[in-house]
């Protein structure tokens, strides 16, 4: 708990600190727009090339849409850019019956000619799924549906008409429809990536975004902000905010000062240390989603020792995370044994919980060969996320427990999309990060974060790779019992407490601070964040 010293300087000394700043952006207080301070600067703007949160928030919603959506308040699916859709009996084909009268973006950089149509729908999945498209290249990876396997699930796409597309599938998956509804299945513009493909700029697909979304891209200033504008002839009718503003403003301190000082409208992932200075304050509000998301520490599998599960292991007892839970997170999170939260369904109760023991771990590194005064890094980001609200003073926790068992610890800090790039070539020894699902279902917290697809692309960060891991999950999802679903989830996770290619660490709740005269932002899990129908009075 604070004391109150620490909530006068949290709620005045900063204030006053940022005050002096306060002048600079004065052009971007906004007349009927709201202004979200977000935590960094995105990748790109389109959500099919990346998983990275960030950018998932700048773009999945705001710029587009997608075929299906999930209902806000179930797990329902419901009619969005396809108005209806057929199954066939043996489940391998989807005819999807497109809605007519939607508008794509009109920009400085793009005025289309054309609604959107089954010409759109052919082109923003071939760009991912066939290497042959001429926009395939221009990413270098798309990480959620490759991790899926999904180029490999779709045999083809077929227009059948203006607005109505067949899907064929290679075999019946009960998942595909739920795919179409998440945050990286957002729809191009065809007409767009022609024109670009003529000049050889293809690019600028991902960075100057076109889609049928609520807002449009108006302009990008890398570290300072993002601007957005109305889409005017939304096909869900205009938003009730005129411009958005993702105020881009890293250190959760200052987003929490320009917040009290009005500064900022809504501001993301508050950590848990200003959690009571927020609920003292008059005109703020919370909203919270559950502590679904994953903090880890990933080993470099393909780097000696750590390739050597004898040795994951007992660098895992030499951590104490009941000191990091209390230092880090302030109450506000659960202790972790699986990448799988408890509140799971697929959750195994009967995994050995992974427990601090310091002389144990320094017997097994040196019956493993690990001498006093063996070095390694720990790569840390320089970024607020809701699973690790404060990775360095994570980092340096460690360390001092590594100390304890004779390892010297080198603590490597990156800017958030810095780490995420040289993340690809390995060479680190290991990594804090985590992982934010994407789907409700189990095999979202496996898949794209330890199967072998999302190792070859980079985004399994412990680069680990087991056939036997791959076909519990594949037999999971290919069942229709739920006792053998469960079965194969609940041995994969026996499976990686013993291979231990990441420590689990902490599930942590998620807020989203906003004053009171804000409503309507969709923060909810397995999403990223919607201003569609905020509004402000």
């Amino acid at each position: 708990m604070m004391n109150n010293l620490t909530k006068v300087w949290l709620s005045t000394g900063i204030i006053i600190w940022l005050c002096a700043a306060c002048e600079q952006i004065k052009d971007k207080r906004l007349k009927n727009g709201l202004i979200y301070c977000s935590e960094g600067n995105p990748e790109s703007f389109n959500p099919q090339t990346t998983t990275s949160r960030i950018t998932l928030d700048a773009s999945a919603h705001q710029l587009y849409d997608r075929l299906i959506e999930k209902s806000d308040s179930s797990d329902q699916l419901v009619a969005s850019l396809a108005e209806s859709w057929d199954i066939s009996d043996d489940g391998k084909t989807i005819d999807m019956y497109l809605r007519k009268g939607v508008k794509f973006h009109k920009t400085r950089y793009f005025i289309p000619s054309r609604e959107f149509n089954a010409e759109d729908v052919i082109f923003t999945f071939n760009r991912w799924r066939l290497n042959t498209h001429p926009f395939y290249a221009s990413a270098d990876s798309y990480p959620h549906m490759q991790s899926y396997q999904l180029e490999l699930l779709i045999d083809d796409i077929q227009q059948v008409s203006s607005h109505h597309v067949r899907f064929k599938l290679s075999s019946e998956n009960h998942d595909f429809l739920t795919q179409l509804t998440t945050d990286y299945m957002v729809i191009l513009s065809a007409e767009y990536g022609a024109k670009l493909a003529l000049q050889e700029a293809q690019s600028q697909l991902d960075n100057y975004p076109i889609g049928t979304g609520p807002f449009y891209l108006e302009d990008f200033v890398k570290d300072e902000y993002i601007r957005y504008k109305a889409h005017e002839n939304y096909w869900q009718g205009k938003t009730k905010i005129d411009q958005l503003v993702f105020d881009i403003t890293p250190q959760s301190s200052n987003r929490l000062a320009k917040l009290i000082t009005g500064e900022c409208d809504v501001v993301a992932h508050p950590v848990a240390s200003e959690m009571e200075v927020l609920q003292d304050r008059p005109g703020i509000s919370l909203q919270s989603k559950n502590a679904d998301n994953i903090a880890f520490w990933a080993f470099n599998t393909l780097k000696p020792p750590f390739n050597r599960s004898e040795i994951r292991r007992a660098l895992a007892k030499a951590i104490d995370r009941q000191t990091i839970y209390k230092t880090i997170y302030y109450g506000m999170a659960f202790p972790a044994n699986s990448l799988l939260p408890p509140s799971s369904w697929a959750y195994n109760n009967n995994l050995p919980t992974i427990t601090y023991n310091p002389e144990q771990a320094k017997k097994e590194l040196q019956a493993a060969g690990i001498e006093p005064g063996f070095k390694m890094q720990i790569w840390s980001a320089q970024i607020e996320r809701e699973y690790n609200p404060n990775s360095l003073k994570m980092a340096e926790l460690i360390k001092a427990n590594l100390a304890k068992v004779g390892i010297v610890v080198e603590i490597v800090e990156f800017e958030w999309s810095t780490l995420r790039k040289k993340l690809l070539d390995y060479s680190y020894d290991s990594v804090l990060l985590g992982w934010t699902p994407d789907m409700q279902g189990p095999d979202n917290y496996f898949i794209p974060t330890l199967s072998c697809p999302a190792a070859v692309i980079g985004n399994n960060r412990a680069a680990w790779c087991n056939p036997y891991f791959d076909n519990l999950l594949h037999n999971a999802a290919a069942s229709t019992d739920l006792k053998q679903q469960k079965d194969h989830y609940m041995q994969a996770q026996s499976l990686l407490l013993q291979e231990m290619p990441v420590v689990p660490i902490a599930h942590s709740l998620s807020f989203l601070a906003k004053q009171h005269n804000v409503v309507k932002v969709k923060f909810q899990p397995f999403s990223a964040i919607s201003f569609k129908h905020a509004e402000k009075f």
